[in-house]
C-alpha cells in the first residue's frame, strides 16, 4: 500500500501511516564470497541489485580483520549508491574513522564492538563514554555525515545519547526478537517506551538486529515514527529460498503498514 507519512482513517480509527526505510546489510554476501575466494557473489552487484529491487539504502559493517566486507569494497560500493549509504563500525579503530571520512556515507552508525567480536550484541554505555562520544560524533557531523549510535532500550542510555549530539539512535532489537514468539506484547513494550522517549528528546530512530519476516511487521506497527531498519542476515537467508528481489519486497511490505495513532505526547 502507499504510505505517505500522514494521518489516515480506516474503519473510523485514526492511524499514522509512516514509511520506515529498509537498509539492506550486504555483509553476508561478502562472507560467502570470502569463503571461496574470487568474486562470486559480486558484493558491489548485490548493492546495485538491492537498490534496484526497492531497498531504501545499503548498510555495510567493515571490521578490522576484513572477514566479510573489505575496506576496498566500501570504496567501490560508495560509487554506485543511488539511495542512502550507511556504514556501521567501531570508531575506536582509526582506520574505520578514516574510511568513513574518505567515503562520506549519508550515515555512520557507531557500535561498541570489541576487536574480533562475531556480531554486535550490546549498545553503548552513553554515560560512561559520554565524553568520547561527544568528540567522535562531532568529527563526523562536521564532515556532513548523519550519526546514529547503537543503544539498548534503556531510559538512562537514551537520555545519555541525547546529550552526545547524535542525530539518531539505533535500538538493539535482539531482546525483542528472542521474546517475540513467546510473548510479543511484553517483548515490544520496552521498545515502544524507548521510541517515545527518543522522539521526546528530538532523536531520530533506527532499529536492527535479528529482525525478520516473522517479527518485523509487529515491531513496525508498534514503534512510533521509526525512521529506518537495517537488516542483513535474515534477509539474505530468506533470499536463498525466496529469491533476492522477492525477499527485499516482502520486507518492504512489512514496513509499509499503518500504525494506530498514539496519544499525543511532547515532542511527537
Amino acid at each position: 500500500m502507499s504510505c505517505p507519512n500522514q494521518l489516515i482513517t480506516l474503519n473510523s480509527l485514526s492511524y499514522f501511516c509512516w514509511m520506515t526505510k529498509l537498509s539492506v546489510n550486504i555483509n553476508k554476501f561478502a562472507t560467502l564470497r570470502n569463503s571461496r575466494g574470487g568474486n562470486n557473489p559480486d558484493v558491489v552487484k548485490s548493492a546495485i541489485d538491492a537498490q534496484r529491487f526497492g531497498a531504501d539504502g545499503i548498510t555495510v559493517h567493515p571490521r578490522p580483520d576484513e572477514r566479510h566486507i573489505r575496506y576496498d569494497d566500501v570504496r567501490e560500493i560508495r560509487k554506485i549508491i543511488t539511495t542512502e549509504f550507511n556504514i556501521e563500525g567501531n570508531p575506536t579503530e582509526q582506520k574505520f574513522v578514516d574510511l568513513v571520512l574518505e567515503t562520506k556515507p549519508h550515515q555512520v552508525t557507531l557500535v561498541p564492538d570489541a576487536l574480533g567480536q562475531l556480531t554486535s550484541d550490546h549498545g553503548w554505555d552513553t554515560i560512561k563514554h559520554k565524553a568520547y562520544l561527544i568528540n567522535i560524533i562531532s568529527v563526523f557531523r562536521k564532515a556532513g555525515i548523519r550519526v546514529s549510535i547503537f543503544v539498548d532500550p534503556d531510559s538512562a542510555m537514551i537520555t545519555g545519547a541525547a546529550e552526545t549530539g547524535t542525530d539518531r539512535i539505533e535500538l538493539y532489537t535482539e531482546g525483542y526478537a528472542k521474546q517475540y514468539a513467546a510473548a510479543k506484547e511484553q517483548a515490544v513494550a520496552p521498545y515502544v517506551t524507548a521510541a517515545l522517549q527518543a522522539k521526546e528528546l528530538g532523536l531520530g530512530l533506527n532499529a536492527g538486529h535479528d529482525l525478520d519476516l516473522q517479527n518485523l511487521k509487529y515491531f513496525a506497527q508498534h514503534i512510533p515514527l521509526l525512521d529506518e531498519v537495517s537488516i542483513g542476515h535474515a534477509l539474505v537467508c530468506d533470499a536463498i529460498y525466496l529469491g533476492y528481489e522477492n525477499a527485499v519486497q516482502m520486507y518492504k511490505r512489512h514496513l509499509a503498514y499503518p500504525r494506530r495513532r498514539l496519544p499525543p505526547r511532547r515532542g511527537l
